[in-house]
């Protein structure tokens, strides 16, 4: 089993429980672990394990259409499309979010099954 790890992927969207949150996208930043049950690791073929390229774009466009209040739900909503993986043994997200509060430089949450 391999590990697969998708670091600091950027998510523009709507996040946030305030009102002037609800009107503006903002920056989310999104990591990923992933167990792989594949073997890619031998035949080189993309079949053989996760396509990583695909799966960033699913979890962006999830994010958008979301448009969550908090970040506990867009970690839950990041993992639970990572098991629909048919190659996904596990996941471990975090997703943090930058300046929402004056003086903290990020919010992160993390979310495993």
């Amino acid at each position: 089993m391999m590990e697969l790890l998708l670091n600091d992927l950027a998510v523009d969207c709507i996040i946030g429980e305030r009102a002037d949150e609800r009107n503006r996208a903002q920056r989310l930043r999104v990591d990923v672990a992933l167990k792989v049950e594949g073997k890619a690791d031998e035949t080189d073929d993309l079949a053989d394990t996760v396509d990583y390229a695909a799966l960033a774009d699913r979890i962006r466009s999830a994010l958008v259409e979301a448009k969550c209040k908090m970040i506990e739900r867009a970690a839950r909503i990041v993992y639970e499309l990572c098991l629909e993986e048919k190659r996904v043994a596990s996941a471990e997200v975090a997703v943090t979010k930058a300046g929402a509060v004056a003086g903290l430089g990020s919010a992160t949450v993390k979310y495993r099954g």
